[in-house]
C-alpha cells in the first residue's frame, strides 16, 4: 500500500467547463430533456395502469421499464442540473457512492428487464398455445422480482468492495459518479477493477446472447409462417429490438471510455458518449413503445380525445362535436 494514501471526503468532476452565460442555455435544455423524460414515461405508466386491456405481461414489463427510466434519471439529472449552474463541481463521498449505486442498479435492471421481455416475446411467438399457461401472473411476478433482486445483489457486492478502497486522489474525469474512474484512483493493487470489468462484460454479453438466441428462434418460426403472422411478430418485436440494441450500444460506449486514457479522447465526444446511456434510453423507450405499439397508442389517443371534448360539450358551444 502507498503510504501517501488518503480517503478523500469529496470528489471533483473535471469535465465541467466555464461557459459563462451559456450555462443557463445548457441548464434550460437539460431541464427540458429531464421534464420530457418524466412526462413521457409517466404517460406510459399511467396508460398501462389505468387501462385493463393493457394488464398483460408485455405491457407490464414496458411499465416497469419506464419506472426504471425514472429511477435512473432521478439518480443523475438533479445533481447534473445543479453542477451546470455551479462554479465548483465537488460532490461528497457518500453522495457520490449513492449516485454510483443508483446508476449501476438502473443499468443492470434495464438489461435484465429487456432480457425478460425477450423471453416473453419468444414464448408468445414460438409457443403461442402455451403462452397463457407459461406467462401466468405468478410467473410474471417472479420474473419482475428476479429483474430487481438479481441486479441489486450483484451491484451490492461490487459496491461493498469499491466503497472500502483506499484512494490516492479525488478528481474524476466524468460529469457524474461511476465506479471504474473511482477504482482507478485506488492506492493498492486490487482485484476490484477486474471484478467490475467482469461483471460489466457478463452483464452485457449474457443478456445479449440470450436475446440473440430468442430472436433466432423467432426468425425461424416466422420464416415458416404467413406474411400476416410475420407482420404481427415484427410489430411487437421491433420496439424491443430497437430498445435493446440502443441500450447495449450506449453501455458499450461507456465501458469503452472507461478503458481509454482521457487525453486520447476529444472532450466533447467523451461527454456525449458517456451521457448517452443516461439520456437516450429514458427518452426513446416511451416514444418507441408509445408510437409503435397500436394498443398503447390507441389508449393514449382515446384518453387525449376525451379531455378536450368535455368542457366544450358541457357548454353546448358551436364547436361542440357531440
Amino acid at each position: 500500500m502507498n503510504n501517501n494514501s488518503v480517503t478523500p471526503s469529496y470528489f471533483e468532476f473535471t469535465l465541467f467547463s466555464d461557459y459563462g452565460s451559456l450555462k443557463y442555455v445548457f441548464f434550460s435544455l437539460c431541464l427540458l430533456i429531464y421534464m420530457t423524460i418524466i412526462s413521457a414515461n409517466v404517460v406510459i405508466i399511467l396508460t398501462v395502469c389505468l387501462d385493463k386491456s393493457l394488464h398483460q405481461p408485455m405491457y407490464i414489463f414496458i411499465c416497469c421499464l419506464c419506472l426504471n427510466s425514472l429511477y435512473g434519471s432521478a439518480g443523475f439529472f438533479p445533481r447534473f442540473l445543479m453542477d451546470i449552474l455551479s462554479d465548483t463541481h465537488f460532490i461528497s463521498r457518500p453522495f457520490c457512492f449513492i449516485q454510483v449505486y443508483v446508476i449501476h442498479t438502473y443499468v443492470a435492471q434495464e438489461l435484465t428487464l429487456l432480457t425478460v421481455m425477450a423471453y416473453d416475446r419468444f414464448v408468445a411467438i414460438c409457443q403461442p398455445l402455451h403462452y397463457h399457461s407459461k406467462m401466468t401472473f405468478r410467473k410474471v411476478l417472479y420474473l419482475l422480482i428476479f429483474s430487481v433482486l438479481y441486479p441489486v445483489c450483484a451491484v451490492s457486492y461490487f459496491f461493498y468492495l469499491a466503497i472500502n478502497l483506499p484512494l490516492c486522489g479525488y478528481k474524476l474525469h466524468r460529469m457524474f459518479c461511476t465506479s471504474l474512474p473511482i477504482i482507478q484512483l485506488s492506492c493498492v493493487d486490487t482485484a476490484v477493477s477486474e471484478t467490475g470489468q467482469f461483471l460489466a462484460v457478463t452483464s452485457i454479453f449474457i443478456p445479449l446472447f440470450f436475446v440473440l438466441y430468442t430472436y433466432l428462434r423467432i426468425l425461424l418460426v416466422c420464416r415458416k409462417s404467413s406474411s400476416e403472422f410475420r407482420g404481427k411478430a415484427l410489430q411487437t418485436c421491433l420496439p424491443h429490438i430497437v430498445t435493446f440494441g440502443n441500450f447495449c450500444i450506449s453501455i458499450f460506449c461507456e465501458i469503452s471510455l472507461s478503458l481509454y486514457r482521457m487525453d486520447e479522447v476529444n472532450p466533447f465526444v467523451f461527454v456525449v458518449l458517456s451521457l448517452e446511456f443516461l439520456i437516450i434510453p429514458p427518452i426513446s423507450n416511451p416514444l418507441v413503445y408509445g408510437l409503435n405499439l397500436p394498443q398503447i397508442r390507441g389508449v393514449i389517443v382515446r384518453y387525449v380525445k376525451i379531455f378536450p371534448k368535455t368542457p366544450c360539450c358541457k357548454t353546448k358551444g358551436p364547436a361542440c362535436t357531440e
